[in-house]
């Protein structure tokens, strides 16, 4: 496997930290040395602890769930990039399907706190996809492609170079509906055709493209066997070891 593959688990707004200590070294107890990158998205008042037993085993890392555009100042209850770096925090996933319908984030937005993290060293997990009735109507690459361009095609060649995408169809998150792998592949060649034609293919070619979207140990190996999805940002199968874990190998 390529070294674009990732198993990134996104917690979201689960685990208590006692939970959360259990669930990391529950997987790192079942899955080992893996042979990709694994990542823990854990929740705020976690993210010290899980990155205390993540810096002692090779090939884990832990991200932070979202993080504030401002470098400090008045607002209640965010964190800084700053912050996140000097807490040795490795990547922030930015752009969920949540962030956007639950906090009204826009792409704008989002590319200043991309733009941040990089400037501090945090490695952006960047989620971009569409709703169902924009897939229903055939407008999800002209939806996904807009996203992509407002939130990367700014970037600086070194810096799109750290970026990880998550292709998340709103539709398929949490819904049990997945899309096919056949759509996932179409999709995520769609978004590494866009990153070439704006930065070139050998960046495009190491841009890890990440499938979000009801990823499961039934269909991980299917989805991930496909050339253009580098692997998962999973959310609810994330949340056990004995589901992440053959998530994990099916990479």
């Amino acid at each position: 496997m390529s070294n674009r593959t990732m198993a990134a688990g996104n917690w979201k707004m689960n685990t208590t930290p006692a939970e959360g200590k259990a669930l990391a070294e529950g997987v790192i107890a079942n899955a080992g040395t893996p042979a990709t990158k694994v990542v823990f998205g854990a929740p705020a008042i976690q993210l010290m602890q899980i990155k205390e037993i993540t810096a002692q085993h090779e090939g884990y890392y832990v991200a932070a769930q979202n993080m504030h555009h401002e470098d400090k100042g008045a607002y209640t209850g965010e964190l800084s990039a700053a912050m996140l770096a000097a807490a040795g925090i490795d990547y922030v996933i930015l752009g969920h399907s949540e962030r956007r319908d639950y906090f009204g984030e826009d792409d704008d937005l989002i590319n200043t706190k991309i733009i941040k993290a990089l400037a501090a060293g945090i490695l952006p997990i960047y989620c971009c996809g569409e709703k169902l009735d924009i897939r229903e109507a055939g407008n999800h690459e002209m939806i996904v492609g807009k996203q992509i361009e407002q939130a990367l095609f700014c970037l600086e060649p070194e810096q799109m170079e750290k970026v990880v995408i998550a292709y998340e169809p709103v539709w398929a998150i949490g819904t049990g509906v997945t899309a096919s792998p056949q759509q996932a592949q179409d999709m995520h060649q769609f978004i590494r055709t866009q990153i070439a034609n704006q930065f070139g293919e050998g960046i495009a070619n190491n841009t890890t493209i990440l499938y979000g979207g009801s990823v499961k140990p039934a269909n991980a190996e299917e989805l991930f066997g496909m050339p253009d999805v580098d692997g998962g940002l999973v959310g609810g199968a994330s949340l056990s070891a004995e589901n992440f874990v053959p998530i994990i190998k099916a990479l």
